[in-house]
């Protein structure tokens, strides 16, 4: 039964992240936080246990949709390779400092971004455009603080890449095309960062590889893939605006919940 859920959030994570253009650690992080709840994790290593396992599963679903953009010809690696630099160093960083966050206290932060994300979503707030890129030296300073942040979230970060990329004049398309290259370092080097700090910490679950839940691992890659390609179809033939309010609520849920 527990194997089926990964199973399902897994779908559910791969079906939003194509529908909304956003990470699915936004919905794969609060899920086993409850998941692992239920199951008698330890209260002070469950939420690291979350962030880790979904950093993880996001390798996989970063992998296909850069190689989607790749295949396209929409990925500009003079943007790509600094930013990822920075996101490798950052997404290390971000590990290592979530290690030093309590368990509840870092799910009051994830609690707070997610409502941020709720705002942002229901109100399609989007920066202006304002200025070219910077250069190398920017683009990875841009990366690091991406990737750090994206580490204590558990997310590819999506969310924050893209707002970025738009601000400094690039259009939609690039912007997401160079936020799903960029995903793949900040996923495998706060994955690696997880298990590493994980492997010190005591009363492990089995079948855990530090802060990383093999099982949910699994699960999630599994059927995440799959599932964006069919998020990703049903985002051209469903209303838009009303998909994003509901995903907008179920994320104020989720914030709500774990800030109460």
């Amino acid at each position: 039964m527990e194997f089926m859920l990964f199973l399902l959030l897994g779908a559910a994570a791969g079906l939003l992240a194509g529908l909304f253009g956003v990470g699915g650690g936004l919905i794969i992080v609060p899920v086993l936080v409850f998941a692992f709840t239920a199951q008698g994790f330890e209260a002070e290593l469950l939420t690291h246990m979350a962030v880790g396992t979904s950093l993880a599963s996001i390798i996989f679903t970063s992998l296909s949709s850069a190689y989607a953009h790749h295949k396209k010809g929409a990925l500009n690696m003079a943007v790509v390779l600094p930013m990822a630099f920075g996101t490798i160093v950052g997404s290390a960083l971000g590990a290592w400092t979530a290690g030093a966050i309590s368990g509840p206290a870092l799910q009051k932060i994830i609690g707070i971004f997610a409502l941020l994300m709720a705002l942002q979503i229901a109100l399609d707030l989007r920066p202006k455009a304002s200025g070219g890129l910077p250069g190398t030296a920017g683009l990875s300073a841009a990366g690091g603080v991406i990737g750090w942040a994206a580490a204590i979230f558990g997310i590819g970060g999506g969310s924050l890449s893209v707002p970025f990329l738009l601000w400094r004049g690039q259009s939609m398309q690039q912007a997401v095309a160079v936020s799903a290259a960029c995903g793949l370092p900040i996923a495998l080097s706060g994955a690696l960062s997880f298990a590493v700090l994980g492997s010190q910490a005591g009363a492990l679950p089995n079948w855990s590889l530090g802060y990383i839940y093999l099982p949910a691992l699994l699960g999630i890659a599994l059927l995440s893939v799959p599932f964006a390609k069919l998020g990703a179809n049903l985002a051209h033939r469903l209303p838009q605006l009303l998909l994003k309010r509901l995903f907008a609520l179920l994320l104020l849920s989720v914030g709500l919940k774990f800030l109460l």
